[in-house]
């Protein structure tokens, strides 16, 4: 396995569990959910650590959507290099980074910057591509 795929799969795998603080909380709040057809749409969580949890998560998933055929595309045309791979395992942090500030609820500008941090790994392998 590549580097780049290896970050990859860590970054699939920590998305896919981005999920689970802030269903524990709602739990916590309303209780395990009825066994309804159709229940009622949720109230907004009463944590706000929560509620950012809940957008971090988002923003992960669809951010995930860009990167994850960027570094399959980097590996299928052997397009891989050290800056590639650095940009992987970078990409990875910044998506940890950018979750915890948003729950600790850290001001905006330290956010932005994780996330930026993220769209520039992916420009790096964007750029690979076209070169």
């Amino acid at each position: 396995m590549s580097n780049e795929l290896y970050w990859l799969t860590w970054t699939i795998a920590l998305t896919a569990f981005l999920w689970v603080p802030y269903i524990g909380n709602r739990i916590q709040e309303l209780g395990p959910p009825p066994m309804h057809w159709f229940p009622l749409p949720d109230p907004p969580p009463k944590a706000k650590w929560a509620e950012r949890a809940m957008r971090a998560h988002a923003n992960a998933v669809e951010n995930l959507v860009l990167f994850a055929p960027l570094v399959l595309l980097v590996h299928m045309a052997g397009a891989y290099s050290r800056a590639t791979e650095i940009a992987c395992m970078i990409y990875f942090f910044s998506r940890v980074g950018h979750y915890a500030i948003s729950i600790f609820g850290f001001p905006v500008p330290l956010r932005t910057l994780a996330f930026l941090t993220g769209v520039g790994c992916q420009v790096v392998l964007l750029a690979s591509l076209l070169s």
